[in-house]
């Protein structure tokens, strides 16, 4: 579904990555692993088209590199960002709403769907998104992004600063996600949840991909863990 091949990104003279390979399938809960600073942000910014991308980035066979970032969108790519981007002066269904590509199609995702899930957000459904808590608003950014029926979603960093049963809800949901269909890009710090859903990691270091595998395999390998994982 998405093949990236030879991906390089620039910030100003910094190199930051250089020459990434990777791909996802249908339906993969694929990971991104790596310390902070090694380019996986900028790998999900690039395909997304914040970045300037150097190299090819195919989506469904589809050359994508160099379109814009709502050509890319509309093509089915979603993204959802680390900074938990909600329209703070927009209540939560209507933040969910602003999430509809095509009001004239039912997609895979209602907005009943997402209340099931995340009950807070049914019962915060007409305050505010600006007073939602830090896990209420990265729920809803998730959410958001669903009620735009992407084939792929990226996600980045979904996990950080939650508490643990947040955490757990969010593992929960993206495995419902990809039970229907859609298939998933997460760049996640904790190795934990990655190990438990992914069909497939990748371990990023230093602009490139050193390590592809799966999680049992990534277990039994103590020396890239200690490498290029434990801090």
């Amino acid at each position: 579904m998405l093949e990236v091949t030879d991906l390089h990104a620039f910030y100003g003279k910094s190199h930051i990555l250089q020459g990434v390979n990777f791909s996802v399938g249908e339906g993969e809960i694929v990971s991104l692993l790596g310390r902070n600073g090694v380019g996986r942000s900028t790998t999900i910014k690039s395909i997304m088209g914040e970045v300037p991308p150097h190299g090819s980035i195919k989506f469904r066979g589809q050359e994508i590199s160099g379109l814009k970032e709502h050509e890319i969108a509309h093509l089915g790519l979603g993204y959802v960002p680390e900074n938990r981007d909600v329209f703070p002066g927009m209540t939560v269904r209507q933040n969910l709403i602003m999430g509809i590509k095509n009001m004239k199609k039912q997609g895979r995702w209602a907005m009943e769907d997402m209340f099931k899930m995340f009950p807070n957000l049914r019962e915060r459904a007409d305050v505010d998104a600006g007073v939602l808590s830090g896990g209420e608003q990265q729920m809803l950014t998730m959410c958001r992004t669903l009620m735009g029926d992407p084939d792929l979603v990226m996600i980045d960093e979904p996990t950080e600063g939650l508490a643990p049963k947040i955490v757990a809800q969010v593992g929960d949901l993206l495995s419902e996600i990809a039970k229907r269909g859609v298939s998933i890009l997460l760049v996640e710090q904790k190795l934990a949840i990655a190990l438990r859903i992914s069909h497939r990691l990748y371990v990023m270091g230093h602009g490139h991909m050193v390590y592809e595998g799966t999680p049992d395999e990534l277990k039994a390998n103590e020396q890239v863990r200690k490498e290029w994982l434990e801090v």
